[in-house]
């Protein structure tokens, strides 16, 4: 006598569609899922004493192994001028030509190391907070805004030794210096920009973060960080093109800004034409575009 074993029939796992709608009727949403870009912009500001108190956890961390501390956040930069003007002043004689040649020289030193400064950290800030960014849910733009936000701390506390070299080198005091105010904002928006498409590129390639310090340092060599752009350009074997870029340089725009701000005796024919309209411009693209293009991606942060 034989048994026969009737197997049941296999049940049918429930359509993508089904779980969709049976999730919806119950309230439920995908983890992790993207919002609408007013919603993102919402989150973010709800959480802007979260990113102003970051920043300042992190500066203030930063040299806490040091036995001069804080007082590396002006050392550094200072230390940088010394080198720059050694090399490129003495040696080379970029300095020759150039009135106030050190505040010239300082003034750009700190206004570049903001931006770069800004850029490196915002390059790291996905991929080297991945235990935070996979713990706690917060709009991942929260950190290259707070490091970009870290940087802009620390500039200001170098300025107040500008102002001593200002100072020192008989450059005086004008309302002009109110000017340095309008770049700053200009600079820290491009900054923030830039910061956040590189937040994104550094979080799906971390060795980017590798090759970022050669682009900077070609990116500082044109940038009138050690030289006059305006002296420069006044030769007449230099091709337009190059002229033009060279003065339209995001980086260049914002340091000659502030050297117009806060040096005498750089005038305004040595500004590029439609110098404001450039700083703005680039702080728009910069800012809005690389908000958009780190938005995008949202979902994508800390997964894989």
């Amino acid at each position: 006598m034989s048994q026969v074993l009737h197997t049941p029939p296999p049940t049918q796992a429930p359509a993508a569609d089904d779980l969709s709608a049976l999730a919806a009727r119950h309230g439920l949403s995908v983890s992790g899922a993207r919002p609408s870009l007013p919603e993102y912009v919402r989150q973010l500001w709800a959480r802007r004493h979260f990113i102003s108190a970051f920043a300042t956890a992190k500066l203030t961390a930063q040299y806490s192994q040091a036995k001069l501390g804080q007082v590396w956040q002006v050392m550094t930069p200072l230390l940088n001028a010394a080198v720059y003007y050694f090399i490129f002043g003495v040696l080379l004689g970029t300095k020759h030509g150039v009135p106030d040649y050190i505040p010239f020289l300082v003034t750009g030193v700190f206004i570049w190391t903001f931006t770069q400064s800004s850029i490196m950290a915002g390059t790291r800030a996905i991929s080297g907070n991945l235990g935070l960014v996979r713990a706690l849910h917060f709009p991942r733009a929260a950190l290259p805004i707070s490091f970009c936000l870290q940087q802009l701390q620390q500039l200001l506390f170098s300025m107040a030794a500008l102002v001593v070299i200002l100072l020192c080198f008989g450059v005086p005091v004008a309302f002009s210096w109110l000017l340095a105010l309008p770049a700053l904002v200009l600079q820290f928006t491009f900054n923030a920009g830039v910061s956040m498409i590189m937040a994104r590129m550094g979080a799906k390639t971390p060795d980017i973060a590798q090759l970022m310090p050669f682009v900077l340092r070609t990116w500082m060599y044109v940038s009138g960080v050690m030289w006059s752009i305006d002296k420069l350009a006044a030769k007449d074997d230099l091709p337009q093109v190059v002229t033009v870029l060279l003065e339209l340089n995001p980086a260049a725009v914002y340091i000659d800004l502030m050297r117009f701000a806060l040096i005498d005796s750089f005038h305004a024919q040595s500004l590029p034409p439609h110098v404001w309209a450039a700083a703005v411009g680039w702080a728009l693209l910069a800012g809005i575009g690389g908000f958009i293009y780190f938005w995008k991606a949202e979902e994508t942060y800390g997964r894989g």
